[in-house]
């Protein structure tokens, strides 16, 4: 019971796989998700900053170490199901809140209650910090899917990972790092050797076009 509880709950984060079920080349886990999605965060963040924005780097952090915490009670949903329609987002954010409420009123002495109600839930609003967590969580699964589509997975699920992610990043445009990451990180990914023929360089070139 208690903190010990939430303590011994962080190591589960490194068992629970994303994207359940299909072969991967490489396996990733929520732990270390979260822990690239803060890195990337962190870049983002210092893009922003550097363009004369403010950034508030406690709730960025904590929104982006915290974000996916909640999966440990519902487990990893496959994006493409996840995003389905925008009720079904809503209707995966409100269970994922109440539970991990339910959770730290259990586990939690009542004094840290307010902190952990903060943090772990949802943290993608419309704040400058919850915009950039939105941005970081797609480059990760963006990554993700590239890392299998260079090795020639045959999956063709990781090409509709790959467009739901780079689509959702380019809904962000108006963020300096968004552009950032589109005029100087991508054409460096794209650049990269052993490509599978030109199709992903075709459909991130697609993609870009239908958003400007």
């Amino acid at each position: 019971m208690g903190v010990h509880t939430y303590f011994k709950t962080l190591s589960d984060l490194e068992h629970l796989y994303r994207l359940p079920g299909k072969f991967k080349f490489q396996s990733h886990n929520v732990a270390a998700h979260s822990f690239k999605v803060t890195k990337i965060a962190q870049f983002l963040g210092t893009v922003e900053e550097m363009n004369g924005e403010t950034v508030d780097w406690r709730s960025l952090y904590e929104k982006a170490l915290n974000h996916d915490y909640a999966e440990l009670f519902t487990g990893d949903i496959k994006t493409p199901v996840k995003y389905a329609t925008v009720e079904l987002k809503e209707l995966f954010s409100q269970v994922e809140e109440k539970m991990a409420r339910r959770f730290i009123e259990a586990e939690f002495p009542a004094e840290f209650h307010e902190a952990y109600f903060r943090r772990l839930k949802e943290g993608k609003d419309s704040s400058l910090e919850g915009r950039i967590l939105s941005v970081a969580d797609k480059v990760d699964l963006l990554y993700e899917a590239y890392g299998e589509i260079l090795k020639r997975n045959p999956d063709p699920l990781f090409f509709e990972i790959y467009e739901e992610a780079l689509n959702t990043i380019l809904k962000f445009q108006d963020l300096h790092c968004v552009q950032y990451f589109i005029d100087h990180i991508m054409p460096d990914m794209l650049a990269e050797k052993f490509m599978p023929h030109s199709e992903l360089r075709d459909l991130t070139e697609r993609i870009i076009s239908r958003s400007e």
